[in-house]
């Protein structure tokens, strides 16, 4: 596994649905707002829409619109798939096969232009990219540490345990994990949250009220000093 870098993370989720773009470009802002030039990226993306330039994902889309400088669509998603299903199947179904190289190329040039890139996954950390390759296999490539987006719902201390523990399993550092608010009328929410500090074995780096302005992210102050941490 390449070497972990401390100006790029990725952003893992506990399933798809968690909002891990929302999670994304609140961290974007976050980073924007303490001078940090930073850039999203969404290697892989399911369910785009056909445009005169060619097919565009909602998710990549939030991801350019909060990074600074924006790239270029084809560099922040190199992989885009026209039906919303796992991507492989998408893949399949447009004909072609996600591929590391020219994400590790797209990478490059994102990290050329930027001193902080956040790469998105695409659905839970073991989500088929194709029939060699799933989603683990983006930050193990890319030599990324990630950070967990866990969904605050019900559910989610089983699913947040089993992921931390497959991310670890699979050499990857946990920097920590952030709990976005996807379920506003979840029973005992502060409850969960005490118990996933507890049973999850990297820190908690903020808290989120999914409905809330992306860009008000002073919840963040944590994660961005764990994703700028100086290099040992």
């Amino acid at each position: 596994m390449p070497h972990e870098r401390t100006d790029a993370v990725f952003i893992a989720g506990t399933d798809t649905g968690v909002g891990k773009t929302y999670v994304s470009c609140a961290l974007l802002h976050a980073l924007r707002a303490q001078g940090f030039r930073a850039v999203g990226m969404k290697p892989v993306a399911s369910g785009c829409m056909a445009t005169p330039a060619g097919l565009r994902n909602d998710d990549a889309l939030a991801l350019i619109a909060a990074s600074d400088p924006c790239p270029p669509y084809a560099t922040c998603n190199p992989f885009a798939f026209t039906e919303a299903v796992s991507p492989h199947l998408a893949a399949a179904d447009d004909r072609t096969e996600v591929r590391m190289a020219p994400i590790k190329a797209a990478f490059a040039r994102l990290t050329d232009s930027a001193e902080v890139v956040l790469v998105e996954g695409v659905g839970g950390w073991l989500a088929p990219l194709s029939s060699t390759l799933q989603a683990n296999a983006l930050p193990q490539a890319l030599g990324l540490p990630v950070i967990l987006v866990v969904g605050l719902r019900l559910g989610c201390l089983n699913h947040a345990q089993l992921t931390a523990r497959a991310i670890l399993a699979d050499g990857c550092s946990l920097l920590g994990w952030i709990g976005n608010a996807v379920d506003p009328t979840m029973d005992r929410r502060d409850d969960n949250l005490d118990t996933l500090r507890r049973l999850l074995p990297a820190p908690c780096l903020g808290v989120l009220d999914h409905a809330a302005d992306a860009a008000a992210t002073p919840a963040l102050a944590t994660a961005v000093a764990a994703i700028c941490r100086p290099p040992p």
